[in-house]
């Protein structure tokens, strides 16, 4: 942490010092801009009161903004006329300070969308550690239109304008910069995301990766975000060794590595996070991730000049497995509570989301320990599932598997009839997926009951141990509930129902005959 001040110190050094031109961190040669209709913002430093002109050109068409350096910190800013997708461009900047001229040059820029990717380990996961990595890095090269860049680990206890360092810098992806090393540089679901999204949309996509692994929810949050949710003191650490790899206290990572990228105009997020906060403040989480959202969406849409939309599309991944034995809870809990405890997405809480069920998705030959699943190409192309539909408002898209609309409780002969809101597809029945909580006992108790067969929108349940005292219904509730895209209800998409739990006090869907 004293290191993290110390280069606060020294950038704050900078920006009151600047006696030249200079851009942000993260304008670089390569890059990706966002395309209209939203306007790119392009920012940097300079001698206090020159002007600055920004000239963006590609052939015989240009545009040129005008800015002047402003305060203190010698900061200057300009937002970009709306560019259609495409390029490549010069982006010229001059700065005009009395008699003396400096410039600034950016080659081959792009626009299109710009995506950040962020959370823990399995989204810093590299395209080296996933299945056919060999395959996956010898075609990167097919995708020159497809840009990266990777923030580096940094912590801080304020709140940083610009990145203290970048790991990996506007690039053309390589195989050598897409698999540098072990949970390194680059993110395979990131990168698979952004792949999948160019096949389809046909222009260049930017993908911006800032995460870090071992780290809860509460490190990636502001502190005004903490504080919707009764958080304001330090978090606490955690003890399990495979997740102690990153940092914990409240707003470390937004202070270093998310609050530096709040000038740049994205198109959404993707996040894949949760795994640390099975082990901490796990029943905050409801609170924390759609606390979490709305902050963001308000910082970059403020940062921006409100370029980035206030209501930014965001897509997250459902938490897969870790181990077979059943320890506690909490990885059902949490993923519960990734969706605000609607247990699907987009709900109230949380509008404009999607999300990638990826509980069927279970390794445990993974060599990087069982919590990180091998498979990122089904999670990114359920991920992409989800941003067509939400982000490119392609309506006719499914993007989540089929949740319960009605629940059925038939006492005569101790069946339940689950009735789902779209076709379900039975792969396999067994007697453990399904539960139910019988209250007659001194305590709700879960009990397994068994899949007996279905139709094509509804699942008949029988064997209920208490038919004249059943309260509750719960499905895939397990740390590990199905072996590898084996769980028993998917949809015609071939995506898995996700886990819910559900209550007859407080489901207006419930009857008992």
């Amino acid at each position: 942490m004293m290191m993290a001040a110390a280069l606060w110190l020294l950038l704050l050094f900078a920006w009151s010092a600047g006696a030249e031109l200079r851009l942000a961190s993260y304008y670089a040669d390569h890059m990706v801009l966002q395309k209209e209709p939203s306007q790119a913002v392009i920012w940097g430093y300079g001698d206090s009161g020159a002007n600055i002109m920004v000239t963006a050109s590609m052939g015989h068409k240009f545009v040129k903004k005008m800015a002047e350096v402003q305060g203190g910190y010698k900061v200057w800013r300009v937002v970009l006329s709306p560019m259609a997708a495409g390029g490549p461009y010069v982006i010229h900047v001059q700065q005009y300070n009395k008699e003396k001229v400096s410039n600034v040059t950016l080659n081959d820029i792009y626009f299109g969308d710009v995506w950040l990717c962020s959370g823990q380990s399995n989204m810093e996961m590299t395209v080296s550690q996933i299945y056919n990595a060999s395959q996956e890095l010898a075609e990167a090269s097919h995708y020159p239109l497809v840009r990266v860049f990777a923030a580096s680990l940094v912590q801080s206890e304020k709140e940083l304008e610009d990145l203290a360092d970048i790991t990996l810098q506007w690039s053309v992806p390589t195989a050598k910069n897409l698999g540098h090393g072990d949970f390194s540089y680059f993110s395979a679901v990131c990168w698979l995301f952004g792949r999948y999204l160019f096949e389809k949309l046909k222009y260049p996509i930017g993908l911006v990766e800032s995460s870090w692994g071992g780290t809860p929810v509460e490190a990636w949050s502001s502190k005004r975000a903490l504080n919707e949710c009764g958080i304001s003191e330090p978090t606490e650490r955690m003890s399990s060794s495979y997740l102690n790899a990153g940092p914990k206290e409240g707003s470390v990572l937004w202070n270093a590595m998310i609050h530096p990228l709040l000038n740049m105009t994205i198109k959404g997020v993707i996040w894949y996070q949760g795994e640390a906060n099975t082990l901490m403040n796990t029943d905050l989480y409801n609170c924390t991730f759609p606390a979490l959202i709305d902050d963001w969406r308000k910082a970059f849409h403020e940062g921006s000049d409100g370029q980035t939309k206030e209501d930014f599309p965001f897509g997250f991944v459902q938490l897969c497995t870790n181990q077979r034995v059943e320890v506690n809870d909490h990885f059902p809990r949490i993923r519960w509570h990734q969706t605000a405890d609607y247990g699907y997405v987009p709900n109230k809480r949380m509008p404009n989301t999607f999300m990638a069920v990826s509980i069927d998705l279970g390794d445990d030959g993974s060599p990087y320990g069982s919590i990180h699943p091998r498979d990122k190409q089904t999670v990114a192309y359920r991920l992409l599932l989800g941003a067509l539909a939400i982000a490119y408002e392609e309506k006719s898209i499914v993007f989540q598997g089929p949740y319960p609309q009605k629940v059925q409780v038939d006492r005569a002969h101790a069946a339940i009839n689950v009735t789902y809101e779209e076709q379900v597809v039975l792969r396999h029945m067994n007697n453990k997926t399904f539960e139910v909580c019988c209250f007659a006992q001194p305590e709700c108790k879960w009990r397994p009951v068994s899949i007996v067969s279905s139709s094509s929108r509804s699942v008949v349940l029988q064997n209920v141990p208490c038919p004249d005292a059943v309260g509750g219904l719960r499905y895939a509730w397990h740390e590990w509930p199905c072996d590898y895209k084996l769980c028993p209800l998917y949809n015609s998409q071939a995506l898995p129902a996700p886990p819910f739990i559900t209550f007859a006090h407080d489901n207006p869907g419930w009857s008992t005959l």
